[in-house]
């Protein structure tokens, strides 16, 4: 999917000029990846919706900045720890012939129904939501499903069970690595910590009987 996305250029920049944008209700942000970075302003309304759709933080966005039009992606955004107002936005502009490397999330498909957690109800783990990748802009997936059918306690899928895709390669079998993207791990058992009954007739052994006629002390010599 390729998303649209209007900007406006912006001149000015520093922390200032910042603040005065998201008064305004806009976000302040700049493209990299062109001969000189552009700084641009978008709707803080506009940019917020995008960003609640997954695909978008994954996907080739049609940028046009005042009529010029770019392919970038999304690399970072900055967000208010408090108030989760958009402070920053930052995109990189690619070339449809050159490859990118981008993170694309994972869907585990049937995690809730394979045999290990509905018949032995065992706990589905992620490790990984997401994998790095190699690609052309034109073959960047929105995300990668995982099939979770048939996994059974005490196995996990591994990066190299993915699909194929046709034009991509994962980052991290390139460099001989081949890390765990899931697990079926087997259900927690309370421990029962019941009181040992005493002895009905005697007692604890253990401890001993106060109530005995203490041993008689011998006499001290004159």
């Amino acid at each position: 999917m390729k998303f649209t996305l209007s900007a406006s250029a912006r001149s000015d920049s520093g922390r200032s000029v910042a603040r005065r944008l998201r008064r305004a209700g806009q976000v302040p942000g700049i493209v990299y990846g062109l001969k000189q970075p552009r700084c641009i302003q978008i709707e803080q309304e506009t940019i917020a919706r995008r960003l609640q759709q997954e695909a978008f933080h994954s996907s080739l966005i049609e940028l046009s900045i005042d009529g010029d039009v770019y392919n970038v992606l999304l690399r970072e955004t900055q967000v208010h720890p408090v108030h989760s107002q958009i402070l920053h936005i930052d995109f990189q502009a690619v070339d449809a012939d050159k490859p990118i490397s981008a993170s694309v999330p994972l869907h585990f498909a049937s995690a809730d129904s394979c045999p290990g957690v509905k018949l032995r109800h065992g706990i589905f783990s992620i490790v990984k939501a997401e994998v790095d990748i190699h690609c052309l802009p034109r073959d960047l997936p929105e995300s990668i499903e995982v099939d979770a059918s048939e996994m059974e306690i005490g196995k996990s899928l591994h990066l190299s069970d993915l699909p194929q895709i046709a034009g991509v390669t994962f980052d991290a079998l390139q460099r001989s690595e081949n890390p765990v993207l899931a697990a079926v791990h087997a259900p927690r058992k309370e421990e029962e910590t019941e009181a040992k009954p005493a002895d009905a007739a005697g007692g604890d052994e253990s401890k001993p009987d106060e109530t005995a006629e203490a041993p008689a002390k011998p006499a001290e010599k004159a």
